[in-house]
This record gives structure tokens, sequence and C-alpha cells, in this order.
């Protein structure tokens, strides 16, 4: 039986990249034997990527504007035309020799993702440090080993993530949402080294936006694991007030002071807090499918095909 998939490729400014990532992707899709759609977003570019993405024969959604990364997906998934989806990046990193693979692999889970842990991973030494880190933070929240937070290539079950398209954000930050999100509903997350190539043109994501990543990660927490975030306080809270209650009755008038005792009621209200948000989080439970965000025709235009052949090199 033949696999159906839809790809969907955000790109920005990519018209460098776009056509040699197109021709990979197509040759290895045709060699595959899937039978696959290829939707590319063109998220406002100011060069030639539409045009570019049309002549390489993909099916091309363009925003009026520059709306970002997690926008662009959310175009491009809810009008796809099968079941089972991948995203891959514009800018040439991603193998998407593997797709089949992956694919493959979704037989056992929701979503496939391909890991940047390979044996060539070319990922700047400057964004290194705040990668782990916020993978550690990912890690301790979902309580899952989660080796690449937010990859770019993966592929998943359409309905699986649209039911969290109320909470996805616009930005970079789509795929970190969906993996957290995953892991905490107990889906099925499966990993899948990969080779990570070295990009093509100038990178969209600044060092500084790991402090944007780190907010989203916790408010992921408060959405899904709120206790992962009150307890760790509460014991904090409770500990400054039994280190304060020693001091004042070792050190000072043997009697507990109003500051010691307002930092046990604060312990006592951060967890009762936290239990609310914890009670509330499991009786939602995964958020319901009729929730799920409709997508505008007025937010994005269609290019038509081009009657002309592709450019010849």
């Amino acid at each position: 039986m033949t696999q159906k998939l839809s790809v969907i490729i955000p790109a920005y400014n990519e018209e460098g990249a776009i056509a040699g990532v197109l021709k990979e992707l197509g040759d290895m899709l045709q060699a595959a034997g899937i039978d696959a759609e290829i939707i590319v977003v063109d998220d406002g570019s100011r060069d030639a990527t539409a045009r570019e993405a049309r002549r390489a024969g993909a099916r091309v959604l363009r925003h009026r504007s520059n709306r970002g990364y997690g926008a662009a997906l959310k175009t491009g998934i809810p009008v796809a035309k099968n079941d089972i989806v991948a995203i891959a990046d514009a800018d040439g990193t991603y193998p998407t020799g593997r797709l089949p693979e992956m694919l493959a692999a979704l037989d056992d889970a929701d979503m496939v993702v391909g890991s940047r842990t390979g044996e060539n991973v070319n990922i700047p030494l400057v964004r290194r440090p705040a990668k782990w880190l916020l993978n550690m933070l990912a890690n301790y929240i979902s309580s899952a080993r989660i080796p690449d937070l937010n990859s770019g290539l993966r592929v998943f079950r359409r309905d699986v993530v649209m039911q969290y398209f109320p909470i996805l954000p616009n930005q970079f930050s789509w795929t970190t949402t969906i993996t957290l999100a995953l892991h905490c509903d107990q889906y099925a997350v499966t990993y899948i080294p990969i080779d990570y190539r070295k990009r093509k043109g100038r990178s969209k994501i600044v060092p500084w936006d790991a402090g944007s990543f780190a907010i989203l990660i916790l408010r992921a927490a408060m959405l899904f694991r709120p206790l992962r975030v009150f307890i760790p306080l509460v014991f904090a809270t409770f500990a400054a007030g039994v280190v304060k209650m020693l001091r004042d009755f070792f050190v000072g008038d043997k009697m507990i002071s109003a500051s010691a005792i307002l930092m046990f009621f604060s312990a006592l209200l951060i967890l009762l807090i936290g239990m609310v948000g914890d009670a509330m989080a499991t009786r939602l439970g995964r958020l319901n499918t009729n929730a799920v965000a409709g997508v505008s025709t007025k937010e994005f235009t269609e290019d038509a095909p081009e009657s002309e052949p592709p450019a010849a090199d």
C-alpha cells in the first residue's frame, strides 16, 4: 500500500536554498514510492522564495507579511490533504532523506523527531550552552529524556498536533511547545538520530532567544505540569522560613519573628495554588479537538502553478 504524506516547509527569504531542498526531497519521495504533497508556506519573504518553490513543483501558500515560523506551520498543517504530516526547514540543514525511516517509525509513535545527535552535527558553538540548559529544564518539566527539544525535522499525526493549536506560538518555539505538550500528555514520541548540515544563508535565530525559550518552557509547565514549578518554590520558601526561625530562636530573642511566620504561610499558599493548578490541568486533560483554531483563508494566498516548465540549470 502506497504511503501518503504531506510535507510542510516554512520559508522566509530562502531563495538560495529552497530549490535544492525541494529537489532533494522530491527525488527521495519518488525513490521511496511515497505519495506526497509538498507545501511551502512563504512567510512574507522579500525575495524570490515563492517563485523558486513554485518552479520546483511545490504548492505555495503565501503570508501577506512575516508572521513567524510557527504561524507558517499553523497555516500549512490544516490545509494538508493527508493525515500524516512531516515538517522540514527550507535552509538545507536537515537530511530529508531520513523521512522514509521516520515515517516507518510512526507506526509505533504519535510523533517521530529527527534528533540532531548524529555523527555530523553543525550547531554553532555559541548556541550549545543555552541549548543544553533548555534541554535540562525541559527534561525536568516533562519527566522524560528529550535529546533534541526543537528539531525542525519531524513526522506526526495531524489530529494529534492540531488539538494543541490554541496554545502553539507563532515563532520558532512552536517545535519546543509541541514536544513538551506531547511528552506531558503521555503521547508516544520517538527520536531518530540525524546529522545536521551547515546552514545556507543567515540564521534567523539569535543567541538571546534562549531567554524566550526558557519562559516558554515554564509556560508549558504551568499548562501541563504546574507542580513541577510550584513544589521547588514551596520547599525553598519553607526552608527559608526554617532558617529564619532557627536564627530567631538561637541568635535572637527566642521568639519566632513575623517574617519567619510569613514565609511559612507563603509556602502553604504557594502549595495550595500549585495544587489547584494541578487539579485544573488534570481535570481538563488533553485539549478538546473542538477547540482547534480555524485558519482564515484571508490570512494567506495560494499561488497558482506556473504554466512554463522549471528553469534549466
